[in-house]
């Protein structure tokens, strides 16, 4: 039997202070600084074959000042998609980001306390400029740049979700992210299970071997940070003949 599609790999670019960082378990205080510039961290990627960059405004996120500005040039000036996430808590903010040339849109909190957002986006927009990002302590859903527990499971949500109207999800392991500790494979194949459509994950992939995991569990994608950066997983990733990154393809 032939394997399913390789998983797309995005190259993650997290902004903090306007400078591109990597935080430890989502601790705003536990920083590595990758380079100093965003834009240079994304050209980088992008030069490398990534067809998609993944931005995250830190700052916004948890609610200590904003990175607009890079963004805006980021958008502007790499040539390659990008999607954003971080602190968009509002339409308005959603539409100020696709304005300025944001392929898509993350919007992570505000889903979870506002799901008609999302499907007011998604009715505005199309399924194709809105992601929603789960992020979870095992499967309960953190907010506000991860520092509080939502009291909410994943399995409650993904049906509001579907019903309005989202394509694709993004599920961030908050306890493994940055900390190049693998993937929990049984926690991957909980979330696959509950979520149907296009599924992205995040949090602790460090190496070939958990992009192999995410394809044989059907998983159609991975936002990676640090692995990529310190390179435990050489990018761009081949798991063999016609896996490519470049064959891969956009996510709808």
């Amino acid at each position: 039997m032939s394997l399913p599609p390789a998983p797309l790999i995005i190259p993650c670019v997290d902004i903090q202070s306007g400078r591109a960082v990597r935080l430890y378990e989502g601790d705003p205080e536990r920083e590595t600084v990758y380079f100093e510039s965003p834009l240079e961290a994304a050209r980088h990627w992008a030069g490398l074959g990534a067809g998609l960059v993944h931005l995250v405004d830190l700052d916004a996120a948890t609610g200590r000042g904003e990175n607009r500005a890079v963004i805006r040039q980021v958008a502007a000036e790499l040539g390659v998609p990008v999607e954003v996430g971080g602190g968009i808590r509002s339409r308005d903010a959603a539409e100020e980001l696709l304005a300025l040339g944001v392929e898509r849109v993350v919007i992570g909190t505000a889903a979870v306390k506002n799901p008609e957002l999302v499907r007011d986006l998604i009715a505005a927009h199309g399924p194709e400029r809105v992601v929603v990002s789960l992020d979870a302590r095992g499967l309960e859903v953190a907010t506000h740049g991860w520092a509080q527990g939502s009291g909410l499971e994943v399995a409650e949500l993904t049906p509001v979700l579907a019903g309005a109207g989202l394509e694709t999800l993004i599920f961030t392991d908050v306890t493994r992210d940055g900390t190049l500790r693998g993937l929990d494979r049984d926690l991957m194949r909980q979330v696959r299970q509950l979520w149907t459509n296009t599924l992205i994950v995040g949090g602790g992939v460090a190496d070939v071997a958990d992009v192999a995991l995410l394809q044989g569990e059907r998983i159609e994608g991975a936002i990676v940070g640090r692995a990529i950066y310190e390179g435990t997983l050489p990018y761009p990733v081949e798991l063999g003949v016609g896996t490519r990154q470049e064959d891969l393809g956009q996510l709808g």
